[in-house]
């Protein structure tokens, strides 16, 4: 099984940087999704993250080697490579039938689903605190997301179906992740996603539609290159993390990015109105955001040293 190097501040750093990024992504592609269909958008994504990634490893001359492409799990690349791709597909579908903050709700399944998986197949262990900070964690997300739970109980149709495909994209993002980490054994974390990126970017090749991307505006081009340069920042960060801290760990921080998404919603609502409908808190719900992050922080960083 892998292990970490240890480095928890740089793991710390890394995951802190993929949670913005990936809390304000659904807004983005919301808005992108206003004007392409959900696998052009993809292919997109993977397409320029994979040539960007791959001009910057050329340049560095740390393009994989066919030494070591030989010697890691073929099998385990597959897993990666299809459980991504699969991730996007069930994560784009579902948003495109809910809205940016119903949809980072329910995709915090991953990050739990991934440090459950950590504490069973890496041998990974909590203490009694960080129990305790899984506890607060739950609660707080119970309080902060009331509304939207209480939606989702009595939602039908669109709604509903496009919030059961999250949670599929939540379980497939979780096998992806581990196979990642396991991965790390035998490459670096920059050449996995560049293999990843371009499987992914062949396999979405015959659902994209290229023509209409030369069809946008401004506005939705800018988004679908900030997606693009997302996907490329975050999962870099996200892969890096993997190999500097514990996979339980990480995915506690994680669960901080729905507290991204909607202070961006918020902010972005009163700046552009027209842009994103505006969420509504309650005094529960802001006691809720505030024990989401008394229990990451508690999982995080109890006796990370």
């Amino acid at each position: 099984m892998h292990t970490t190097s240890n480095r928890w501040r740089l793991g710390l750093a890394l995951s802190l940087l993929t949670v913005f990024l990936w809390g304000i992504l659904p807004i983005a592609l919301a808005v992108t999704l206003q004007a392409l269909d959900v696998y052009t958008v993809i292919w997109f994504r993977f397409l320029v993250s994979f040539v960007l990634l791959a001009v910057y490893l050329g340049w560095r001359g740390k393009l994989p080697t066919l030494e070591r492409l030989r010697s890691t799990s073929w099998i385990l690349l597959a897993i990666a490579t299809l459980f991504l791709a699969a991730n996007y597909v069930f994560f784009l579908q579902g948003l495109a039938l809910t809205s940016p903050a119903n949809a980072e709700v329910i995709i915090q399944f991953a990050p739990l689903l991934m440090g459950f998986g950590g504490l069973v197949i890496f041998k990974e262990r909590y203490t009694l605190s960080q129990w305790i900070g899984v506890s607060i964690l739950t609660l707080g997300f119970t309080l902060f997301f009331h509304e939207q739970l209480k939606n989702l109980v009595t939602a039908h149709g669109q709604y509903l179906l496009g919030s059961g495909l999250i949670v599929l994209g939540a379980a497939t993002w979780a096998v992806y992740a581990l196979a990642q980490k396991q991965l790390l054994q035998s490459l670096s974390s920059s050449s996995i996603m560049l293999i990843i990126y371009g499987g992914c970017a062949l396999l979405f090749t015959p659902f994209a539609n290229p023509k209409t991307i030369f069809t946008l505006n401004p506005l939705h081009w800018g988004m679908l290159l900030f997606c693009a340069l997302n996907t490329l920042i975050a999962y870099g960060a996200f892969a890096e993390s993997l190999e500097h801290w514990e996979a339980s760990r990480i995915s506690a921080v994680l669960a901080l990015a729905p507290i991204i998404t909607i202070i961006s919603v918020c902010l972005v609502s009163v700046l552009v109105p027209t842009l994103i409908a505006p969420e509504q808190f309650s005094l529960i719900g802001i006691i809720g955001a505030v024990l989401v992050v008394t229990g990451s922080v508690t999982i995080a960083l109890e006796k990370a040293r």
